[in-house]
């Protein structure tokens, strides 16, 4: 039975109530599928989904999606016991009942979504699975009865909830079925929301799926589903926990942070205030998305963090309220671009192998002014252009100020710009022009390097992503002769080793200083370091110990 039940593109748990797979993988006879069990927690009740072991990321967010009743649209998340948020895969971690994860919708619907009818053919392939098995069985059984009378009762309600449908009545009506229906808005849990453009329903095993798609394909995907849900309402749970440190890349998805980054610009007023069109932000943000690489480190993951960070700290402090929404928006635009079309090699290398971009920029920051030239070619395009509506004056304050930002971080300069805001903190005067722009540098700086700041859940796994962008230069510059980067030897440097320098000399004194002219970021960037630095210097004295022990 539960072979015949793939055909239809379901898994029955006979245990509890339905729980599914969409476009479940076929079971050759004999085989056992490799499954694995998640309780989870919806509208007050415990569910249990099992789930195949090749099950795809759509498939199983097609199970949740179901058991919340919404559309393919909405972002669904998890949440753990201590309320840290988990993201919807296959990687999803087994759990006990006694330890179930809370699913949570935290997108609203803002449009009404037309609704495909697709009960049809779900019908079709019920009798088709019948005729097969009686065929078989010479009788129905008892589960595929069920599923018809499941089936008859959903179009009913459909029947019910939009008459405009004009859907076929069936002449009797069965069972309840496993989730609940009031209205034609919760009728997603047998896929009447998918996209039209998505994969019809087929009474036939999926074909196997093609070559890897290529870059440009990724990107459209990745806009397809961004601009599909850029029109849902994110709650103010999310929003809160977007404007702190804490919040967690890495159980959000590529056309999620694009919506989220959608969030910002809209929060802080940038829409009303420059005019900004939405489609044309939306462009905007696509532009930043497809011209960040596919690295290990300065990615669009670490655009998205810094740029996060930097939206949270507008919210922390005051600072939305002692600087002119221009500045506010060379700051968060500027932490959007800083690393746009980074290579993955950083510039001891560009000037130590002559590289092209050393060699237009005369060997003077020359990732840093790249960055800028490819976000002010993004600018130039009409269709992204969000600074189009403002005054020449204001295009010239605001291009100005993001190359003063961007170039910021590169870090041969850090000393320089952090003995700037040094001397001028003690007198700060946001009415003075030096002071605010140092300032906006330091903000930007502080965002571009607050990995540790964050919890060591989410820190940590960046620091890997560092390394390994690291290691690869280091070993390209053997490969090519050149003077190898000493933090970028494979053969020097450790985990802990590349941290607790970094922390107490670099981090520490800048996160502090900031501090001081916000007390309330002590909290938020300064106690989270110190943890880490415990951490990692903790790390470092075991991995000593344990060198010395092994020489006796």
């Amino acid at each position: 039975m539960q072979m015949l039940l793939h055909t239809l593109g379901f898994y029955m748990s006979l245990s509890r109530d339905l729980i599914f797979i969409p476009e479940a993988r076929h079971v050759p006879p004999g085989k056992q599928m490799a499954t694995k069990i998640i309780h989870f927690m919806v509208n007050g009740r415990v569910e249990r989904a099992e789930f195949g072991s090749d099950c795809t990321a759509e498939e199983v967010k097609d199970v949740f999606r179901a058991a919340a009743e919404a559309s393919p649209h909405h972002i669904l998340k998890l949440y753990k016991a201590n309320g840290s948020m988990v993201n919807i895969s296959p990687l999803l971690e087994p759990n006990s009942q006694d330890s179930y994860y809370r699913l949570e919708v935290v997108t609203s619907e803002l449009r009404s979504i037309a609704m495909p009818t697709d009960v049809d053919n779900m019908e079709h392939r019920l009798c088709h699975l019948e005729t097969k098995v009686l065929e078989e069985a010479e009788k129905t059984p008892e589960i595929i009865s069920d599923l018809k009378s499941q089936v008859e009762l959903f179009k009913r309600k459909l029947e019910v909830c939009n008459p405009a449908q004009n859907l076929r009545r069936p002449a009797s009506i069965g069972a309840e079925m496993f989730v609940p229906c009031q209205s034609a808005k919760h009728l997603s849990w047998m896929g009447l929301f998918r996209d039209e453009s998505a994969q019809q329903i087929s009474m036939f095993p999926p074909k196997a799926k093609g070559p890897q798609v290529n870059i440009e394909e990724e990107h459209q995907e990745v806009r397809r589903k961004f601009l599909n849900m850029s029109t849902l309402q994110v709650m103010e749970e999310v929003r809160e926990h977007l404007r702190t440190p804490t919040f967690d890349n890495w159980q959000w998805e590529e056309p999620e942070m694009l919506m989220l980054l959608q969030v910002m610009f809209t929060d802080l007023d940038f829409l009303t205030v420059f005019h900004i069109k939405v489609d044309v932000l939306q462009n905007f943000l696509f532009e930043v998305y497809c011209h960040y690489n596919n690295i290990p480190f300065h990615n669009f993951h670490h655009c998205f963090c810094v740029t996060q960070m930097m939206y949270g700290l507008l919210w922390l402090t005051d600072v939305r309220n002692k600087l002119d929404p221009m500045d506010l928006l060379i700051m968060l635009t500027s932490a959007l671009c800083h690393d746009l079309d980074h290579p993955g090699y950083n510039n001891v290398y560009q000037i130590n192998a002559q590289t092209d971009l050393a060699l237009r920029y005369n060997d003077i920051s020359p990732l840093e002014n790249h960055h800028c030239a490819v976000a002010f070619g993004i600018l130039a395009k009409d269709e992204s252009n969000i600074l189009k509506h403002v005054s020449t004056e204001q295009y010239k304050h605001i291009r100005a100020g993001m190359i003063r930002c961007i170039l910021a971080t590169d870090m041969a300069r850090h000393n320089e710009i952090f003995n700037k805001f040094k001397s001028v903190q003690p007198v700060f005067d946001f009415r003075n022009k030096d002071h605010k722009e140092v300032l906006m540098k330091i903000m930007v700086k502080v965002s571009d390097i607050s990995n540790e700041a964050r919890p060591m859940a989410v820190a940590e796994p960046w620091l890997d992503c560092l390394l390994q962008e690291f290691f690869n230069q280091g070993d390209t510059e053997k490969l090519k002769g050149l003077p190898v980067t000493p933090f970028m030897d494979r053969n020097k440097v450790s985990k802990p080793s590349s941290q607790t320098s970094f922390i107490r000399f670099v981090l520490l004194p800048l996160f502090t200083e900031l501090t001081k002219l916000f007390p309330c970021l002590e909290q938020h960037i300064v106690e989270p370091v110190k943890r880490a630095l415990e951490y990692y210097s903790d790390l470092e004295r075991a991995s000593q110990q344990e060198a010395a022990a092994s020489k006796h």
